[in-house]
C-alpha cells in the first residue's frame, strides 16, 4: 500500500511490440494473434489463439526461435477483415463474436469448435466485416 506518490510506468497500449513465434511470417496489415505460448503469429484456424489486432509492419522470423524478433501490433481499434464465403458474417451478428479463419478472414461460427474468437462485429459491409 502506498504511503507516498509513485511514478508508475505507463504504456500507450495501442501499438505494442510483441515477441514473435518461431518461424512466423507476418505481413503488414495481417490479423495477428498470440499463439498458445503467447508469441505473435498470423491468424489461422486453431482453438488456442488470442486475437491481438493488426500487424503494423512485415516481419519474417524464418529460422528464428520464439521471441527472436518483435512485431508492432495495433490494438484497441476496429479493423475490416474479409468475410468467409462459406460461413458469412451477416447483419444478424452485429454485436456478436466472430471467429478467425486466417490472417485476413473472419467467420460467423467457430467452425465446429475449430476456430478462436476474433472479437465483436461492429459492422458488415459488402467487402468485409468490421471487428472490434
Amino acid at each position: 500500500m502506498l504511503a507516498a506518490d509513485r511514478n508508475t510506468p505507463m504504456k500507450d497500449g495501442e501499438v505494442v511490440a510483441v515477441a514473435m513465434a518461431a518461424n512466423a511470417k507476418i505481413f503488414a496489415g495481417a490479423l495477428t494473434v498470440a499463439n498458445a505460448t503467447g508469441y505473435a503469429a498470423p491468424g489461422s484456424t486453431a482453438t488456442t489463439l488470442t486475437y491481438l489486432g493488426r500487424a503494423e509492419e512485415y516481419k519474417d522470423n524464418a529460422g528464428g526461435a520464439d521471441g527472436a524478433m518483435t512485431i508492432l501490433v495495433r490494438r484497441k481499434k476496429a479493423f475490416k477483415w474479409k468475410n468467409a464465403a462459406a460461413d458469412l458474417v451477416t447483419q444478424a451478428e452485429l454485436g456478436k463474436t466472430c471467429y478467425i479463419v486466417d490472417d485476413e478472414t473472419v467467420a460467423k461460427t467457430n467452425g465446429g469448435n475449430t476456430r478462436s474468437a476474433a472479437g465483436k462485429v461492429i459492422g458488415v459491409e459488402s467487402d468485409g466485416v468490421w471487428v472490434e
